[in-house]
C-alpha cells in the first residue's frame, strides 16, 4: 500500500438505523417472562406518575405503543389516560438547529429476532448459591446449633451469610454461646438479601415477634419472591407476619421449590431443601396472588 491523496467534502451525518428507537426495546420486552414484564410495566407506571405535565406522560404513552400495544395500554390504565395518537414521524424532537424533520424522523423495523433467552434474568443459571446473600435473623435465646449448622453449610457452599438482630453486640444461644451479630434491624435492609433463614429458640422468636423491623424485614422478603427457612418452632413468630395466611398447606420438596417457604424440624434435610430453593433465586409465581403490604 501507499499513501494516496483522496479528496472529498467532510460531512457530520448518521445512518438511518440511529433512528430505530423502538426495535431493540421491543425486543428486551417480549424477551422477558411474564413478571419480569409486570415489574417493568411497574416501573414504568411509578415513574410516569412521578411526572406532573399529562403531556409528558401521553408523549411517553405514545412512544410505548410504538414498543408494545398491550405495554403501553397497562402503563396507560395504571396512569388513568388514552394513548394519544402521535405518527412515528413527529416523535422525534431532537432536531439540531440547521436539521430537517424528515432527516431526524424516528423508524420502527421489525427486528430480525422476536425474542431472546438471553435478555430474561428467569433464563440464568440457577445451579450455585455462590455470592448470594442470605440474612439468619436471630435474638438472645436462639437455638445455637441449628444456627451455626446452616451457616456453615451455606458458607461452606459458597453464600454471604449475615446474623442480623436486635441489636449489635453479642447475643447468648440457648446453650449459652456467644454469638457475633454482623447487622442489627437498624443498619440491615431485606432488599440487600436474597433469602432467609429463622433458626428456632423461643425467647428468641419471642423477642423477634415484638421486633417490627423483624416483620418487616420477613414481610418484605416474601413480598419479593425470596426464599425463606425456618426451624419448626419459628411457625409462632410467621403468625405475626402478614403473610401468616398465605402459608402453604404443606412443606413437601415439591411444594418448597414452588412456593419458596420452608418451615422443617430436620436441619439436615432443611439445609439441603434451602439451597435449592436459594439457587432457584426468586418464586415468582408468589408475586401477584400473595402480594401483602410491605
Amino acid at each position: 500500500s501507499y499513501n494516496e491523496r483522496i479528496d472529498g467534502r467532510k460531512i457530520r451525518s448518521r445512518s438511518r438505523s440511529f433512528f430505530d428507537h423502538f426495535s431493540q426495546a421491543r425486543l428486551f420486552f417480549h424477551s422477558q417472562s411474564s413478571a419480569e414484564q409486570n415489574h417493568i410495566i411497574d416501573a414504568l407506571s411509578f415513574e410516569l406518575g412521578k411526572v406532573k405535565s399529562i403531556m409528558v406522560r401521553e408523549r411517553m404513552l405514545a412512544m410505548l405503543k410504538q414498543i408494545d400495544d398491550a405495554l403501553a395500554s397497562a402503563v396507560a390504565y395504571a396512569l388513568g389516560l388514552h394513548i394519544p395518537e402521535i405518527a412515528l414521524e413527529d416523535l422525534n424532537n431532537s432536531i439540531p438547529a440547521d436539521g430537517s424533520k424528515a432527516d431526524y424522523a424516528s423508524e420502527n423495523p421489525e427486528g430480525s429476532l422476536a425474542k431472546s433467552a438471553a435478555l430474561s434474568m428467569v433464563n440464568t443459571i440457577k445451579d450455585t448459591i455462590e455470592t448470594r446473600k442470605i440474612a439468619i435473623l436471630a435474638a438472645d435465646g436462639v437455638n445455637g446449633k441449628t444456627l451455626s449448622l446452616v451457616k456453615d453449610a451455606l458458607v461452606s457452599a459458597g453464600a454471604v451469610v449475615h446474623i442480623i438482630a436486635p441489636r449489635l453486640g453479642e447475643i447468648i444461644s440457648v446453650d449459652d454461646q456467644k454469638i457475633q451479630p454482623d447487622e442489627s434491624f437498624l443498619t440491615a435492609a431485606s432488599v440487600l438479601y436474597d433469602a432467609v433463614y429463622v433458626p428456632g429458640g423461643s425467647n428468641s422468636i419471642a423477642s423477634l415477634e415484638g421486633e417490627a423491623n423483624a416483620l418487616q424485614f420477613l414481610n418484605q422478603a416474601f413480598k419479593h419472591c425470596k426464599a425463606i427457612a425456618t426451624d419448626e418452632d419459628v411457625l409462632q413468630l410467621l403468625e405475626s407476619t402478614a403473610f401468616h395466611k398465605k402459608l402453604p398447606a404443606d412443606f413437601e420438596e415439591e411444594t418448597v421449590l414452588r412456593e419458596g417457604i420452608l418451615i422443617s424440624a430436620d436441619t439436615s434435610s432443611l439445609i439441603e431443601t434451602f439451597k435449592k430453593m436459594i439457587g432457584l433465586h426468586r418464586f415468582w409465581d408468589r408475586e401477584n396472588p400473595r402480594k401483602i403490604p410491605a
